[in-house]
């Protein structure tokens, strides 16, 4: 179980989250959503530790993880996929997933969990992390390394963000995967409308706070009806 306690941020004097206080259980599909600005990708950010709140508590299992770095934290079986993926050079993707599972790793493997997000094995399994890969294959490969973790909490922060079609489509069968094995606590950043109908609960984000939380059919509904407010920040945080 993860619980946020009264978790606030400010940037440049800016409210980015206000007093969010959320509980996510094991084992449940969790998409947060809402308008540009609403503080979501922070909030992602703050329960890995990659930004550190203003004030407020972080708990996993009971045990306050609000000061643990990002390290401490993975290793207590958290795990990220950036909006943007990292790439390593001279690192090949049969290298970047045996470190994700930080224990042997065969290559036949390695071969079946990139078949899991639609990449051809004997393509990918032996080129290097650079520039060469397009944006929808990176994303891709960064899922990979959170399958081959399988972390108890995994977050993907806007999937779909700068990938194709046909690598969404790959995306949505994954996260519908992991929905119905429901192994562990998997949280999402999105806006799209076939990732919201897929999670069992859907927290709704405005202007750094809390504005709603309920599963799919009582909430989808009125998402895709929803208005930005006016003169809202579009900027992503």
């Amino acid at each position: 179980m993860l619980e946020l306690k009264d978790i606030s941020f400010k940037r440049d004097n800016k409210v980015i989250l206000d007093h969010i206080n959320l509980t996510l259980e094991d084992d449940l599909f969790y998409c947060i959503t809402g308008p540009n600005g609403s503080g979501k990708s922070t909030l992602a950010k703050i329960i890995m530790g990659l930004v550190t709140p203003d004030s407020g508590t972080i708990l996993y299992n009971g045990e306050d993880i609000t000061n643990l770095s990002v390290d401490e934290r993975a290793k207590l079986g958290i795990g990220f996929a950036f909006q943007t993926p990292v790439t390593f050079k001279g690192l090949t993707v049969y290298d970047i997933l045996k470190i994700a599972t930080k224990k042997e790793l065969n290559k036949k493997d390695a071969c079946d969990i990139l078949s899991k997000v639609g990449l051809c094995a004997k393509e990918y399994i032996d080129r290097e992390l650079n520039n060469s890969l397009s944006g929808g294959e990176l994303k891709r490969i960064e899922i990979a390394t959170i399958i081959a973790r399988c972390p108890n909490v995994s977050i993907f922060d806007e999937p779909e963000a700068g990938i194709d079609l046909w690598s969404f489509k790959y995306l949505t069968g994954i996260f519908k995967e992991i929905g119905t094995k429901k192994k562990g606590t998997t949280i999402v950043i999105s806006h799209q409308e076939r990732i919201l109908s897929i999670a069992d609960v859907i927290i709704l984000l405005e202007s750094g706070k809390i504005k709603d939380v309920g599963t799919k059919d009582t909430l989808l509904t009125s998402l895709l009806n929803f208005d930005c407010p006016k003169g809202g920040n579009h900027e992503s945080n």
